[in-house]
């Protein structure tokens, strides 16, 4: 933490989790505001199904690779400068995206697109923890959570508005008009909160110490996993809704926005939980109440698809639940993997979102396309990917039975 946090941020703390909320913003707004428009692009390109996914696997893939600097960046020359120029490219590849002619030139800057947008995410994991002990920090993430949750929610609405009314070059141009604006509300807000005697040398030998010290802790490695793959339960279901939506539910492009409104009231309701739960039990129970929620809730929308033809009416609910579990559970394990390692924070904010953002680009190019037919495949695969998460935090408290178990302050 930050020994002058005090003076570095004098208005509420609401209003820091706002401005770095806006910066989580970029990523969903960058895959959710264009999903309902899929399909017009791909006709006014002439691109197969095939590659549109490639036009989010290209980002995932960009953001997953460029997160492995953002964050060392950020530890060697400040949170602010790295914040500043990842806008910047976002800004001009959104542009490059709205003036593209083929679907060669989309995904090019739609992978640039992904190697900017990470900047923002990465870093104000980073700003909070200089900012705030502990429970507080808890409390912040929690609120971020919430703030950020709008953003998924009103990107279809308005991806889809401006596709039928505009066309799709205008939603990029929109997105353009959003980096604009954050570029200058962080340059005008954003203080910088790495303190200077925290700052790593940036050399090649101290980079590569690094990345070995975070890489090679097991301990490091699975509370990436447990925090990262179980999102990949609800993503799943974020990367398949032209299919799911459109072919198995039978809902327009402009009614996309009730699977997108349900699922971030769901994480929004779990922020908040997490928010008032924070400090006043153990980080490791919080964790488990969010894992047997995502685990009961998963065996129940895999039940409900094996007996039942999947209905509007119905089918969107458990993953609402489901988003509810993932996001009381996630401020807890995300500070847990910032404070292993206290004078590398960035980095491990870095390569916590590699994992998780990998896992994102592998379920969006290769295991969203396999099964985005079929809700009960969706279903069963939605279960597994959190099995995955689930299996790694209960071998973290085997080996580490410690891990979460005093109320932070």
């Amino acid at each position: 933490m930050n020994p002058q946090a005090d003076q570095l941020w004098r208005a509420p703390r609401w209003a820091l989790a706002a401005l770095l909320a806006l910066l989580g913003m970029l990523g969903p707004f960058s895959i959710d505001t264009y999903l309902p428009a899929f399909s017009g692009i791909a006709g006014a390109l002439g691109a197969t199904p095939v590659e549109m996914q490639q036009t989010l696997s290209a980002y995932l893939f960009g953001f997953a690779f460029m997160n492995l600097f953002h964050g060392a960046l950020a530890d060697s020359f400040g949170r602010r400068p790295v914040v500043l120029w990842g806008i910047t490219v976002f800004t001009l590849a959104s542009a490059g995206c709205a003036l593209s002619q083929s679907i060669g030139q989309l995904v090019f800057f739609r992978a640039l697109q992904g190697l900017s947008t990470g900047a923002g995410i990465v870093v104000s994991r980073a700003v909070i923890r200089d900012m705030f002990p502990p429970a507080e920090a808890q409390k912040v993430m929690s609120q971020v959570t919430i703030y950020f949750g709008v953003a998924p929610a009103i990107a279809p609405i308005i991806g889809g508005w401006l596709f039928v009314h505009t066309g799709w070059h205008s939603i990029f141009w929109f997105l353009t008009g959003v980096g604009v604006f954050l570029w200058a509300a962080n340059f005008r807000l954003l203080p910088e909160t790495l303190d200077p005697a925290q700052r790593q040398p940036f050399n090649l030998r101290n980079l590569m110490q690094g990345y070995w010290q975070l890489g090679s802790s097991l301990r490091f490695l699975l509370l990436a996993l447990a925090s990262g793959v179980p999102f990949n339960g609800l993503f799943l279901y974020v990367m398949a809704a032209p299919s799911f939506l459109g072919e198995v539910l039978g809902l327009g492009p402009t009614q996309f926005f009730w699977f997108f409104l349900l699922s971030i009231s769901g994480i929004m309701g779990g922020a908040w939980a997490s928010g008032r739960l924070a400090g006043r039990i153990a980080p490791r129970a919080q964790i488990r109440y969010g894992f047997v929620v995502m685990l009961l809730v998963s065996l129940l929308n895999v039940t409900a698809n094996y007996l039942f033809a999947p209905h509007p009416g119905w089918a969107m609910l458990p993953i609402t639940v489901f988003a509810f579990g993932w996001a009381l559970m996630v401020p807890v394990v995300t500070l847990l993997v910032l404070d292993l390692y206290p004078m590398r924070r960035g980095m491990a904010s870095s390569l916590q979102a590699v994992i998780g953002s990998t896992a994102n680009g592998l379920v969006a190019g290769a295991v969203a396309p396999l099964v985005m037919h079929s809700a009960l495949a969706l279903a069963v695969t939605s279960l597994l990917m959190m099995c995955i998460g689930l299996l790694a935090w209960i071998y973290v408290l085997r080996r580490w039975p410690d891990t979460g178990r005093t109320v932070p302050i």
